[in-house]
């Protein structure tokens, strides 16, 4: 069995940078643009003068990672006024906090190259220590980690008596300052990391791999909440996330900072990832391959993220047999009225057709898409549709012309009250000369 040896020789050397090194490495110059911006902003009621501040001072001379950060978490102007105009006692006390940034470099930079002790591909990235608008701590890409200092350098002193409710449990909970250097550490897990789908499970796997990666190679303990209670919790918690696996758009049930699941506790999809990957590594008889399995997994190949997953036996089925449960779970479309499915003697005109489903939805959601033969045989549809008291069906109205094909699918759009989605299901006929 291999394993991976820490020389503390080497690792001491490793982490001996100089001051060039730091200012190579972190770029925290649109703090002071912030605080320059802040002054003038709070010294004006104009509005106008007000927006004008912040995008001249702050937002256009803001640096590559800044730019970044607006990009991925969609932040305007009105968001960065907003805060500052809201929360005026908690910007008095972050603002000494957020100075002389320089003297934390050194334990993140530590930190960084044990990471890349236990990584040795790992490619470089520039930590930027920015001021977002409260939609993340920190995110990491295209060689750039960006920290929101908002939330990631505040400490004990920080006042939050005039942020909304909601954020204050983040800054007593996740000790964010103190916890900095953990945070850059994951973060530049994900400059590493291929770019995961848009599914629930690419999502808690990547967070997860990158927690787990981070603690595995710091020697720290997480200090996100969710490990320790999805520990104590496992069978709960994982019965649960099963339900929850293939229902789409439910990610903020478990990751990214909502706690709308019933155990009302924030990122518990994170335990499911770092619970995957550190029982992948457990299990492995080579560590050194397993980190660079877990870092580099492609989360766009089902057979290496199924394999991963199923070699855990975390979840207590196989993926394609959780999936299978979950198809067979689906509501359906039974029958159409009329029956004009696979037939070609349609009368052409306004016509209604109603859909009947296995079971009652939730009668809001609907979707009627493009077949797979395409737009051109698409029929006019009218943006009347009309539900029946049960909601075991959907009437819709169609002009169909004469001598012609359709074709339409009844998509995932419509779903049950618990978001659980129908199985879509296509139209076909043709209408008569």
């Amino acid at each position: 069995m291999k394993r991976v040896f820490f020389l503390a020789g080497i690792i001491m050397l490793s982490c001996v940078v100089t001051a060039q090194s730091f200012k190579k490495a972190f770029f925290n110059a649109d703090i002071s643009n912030f605080w320059k911006a802040y002054d003038k902003i709070r010294a004006t009621t104009d509005t106008a003068l007000q927006r004008q501040l912040i995008n001249d001072i702050y937002i256009r001379p803001g640096s590559a990672g800044l730019q970044e950060l607006i990009r991925y978490r969609n932040y305007t102007d009105d968001d960065f006024l907003t805060m500052i105009r809201e929360s005026p006692a908690f910007w008095k006390s972050l603002r000494s906090q957020t100075l002389n940034t320089e003297k934390l470099y050194p334990v993140i930079e530590m930190d960084i190259q044990k990471l890349k002790t236990l990584y040795p591909p790992l490619k470089p990235a520039t930590v930027y220590l920015l001021i977002g608008a409260f939609r993340t701590s920190g995110t990491g890409a295209n060689g750039k980690v960006l920290i929101g200092s908002e939330y990631a350098l505040a400490g004990p002193a920080t006042n939050m008596a005039d942020l909304p409710q909601r954020f204050h449990a983040y800054y007593r909970d996740f000790k964010p300052r103190e916890n900095l250097a953990l945070l850059c550490t994951h973060e530049y897990v994900h400059t590493q990391q291929n770019q995961p789908v848009d599914n629930l499970l690419s999502n808690c796997l990547s967070e997860g791999i990158a927690e787990f990666i981070s603690c595995k190679a710091t020697g720290k303990a997480s200090n996100t909440p969710a490990i320790a209670f999805g520990k104590l919790n496992t069978e709960k918690v994982v019965s649960q996330y099963v339900k929850d696996l293939f229902v789409m758009f439910n990610d903020y049930n478990w990751i990214w900072g909502e706690n709308r699941n019933e155990f009302r506790v924030r990122d518990l999809g994170y335990y499911i990832g770092y619970s995957i990957a550190e029982r992948y590594y457990e299990l492995s008889a080579d560590k050194g391959k397993a980190i660079r399995e877990l870092i580099e997994l492609d989360y766009t190949n089902d057979a290496a993220v199924e394999h991963l997953v199923d070699t855990t036996r975390f979840l207590p089925k196989k993926l394609s047999e959780l999936y299978t449960d979950y198809d067979k779970s689906r509501p359906r479309v039974i029958a159409l009225s009329p029956s004009i499915n696979g037939t070609k003697d349609v009368a052409p005109g306004l016509t209604r057709i109603t859909v009947h489903f296995s079971e009652p939805l939730n009668g809001i959601n609907t979707g009627i898409d493009f077949g797979p033969l395409g737009p051109d045989y698409f029929p006019k549809l009218s943006p009347v549709r009309v539900w029946s008291d049960d909601k075991r069906s959907i009437t819709l109205e169609a002009d169909l012309k004469p001598g012609k094909t359709y074709q339409f699918m009844i998509d995932n759009t419509f779903r049950r009250e618990d978001q659980v989605r129908i199985k879509p299901f296509v139209v076909e006929f043709s209408t008569k000369e």
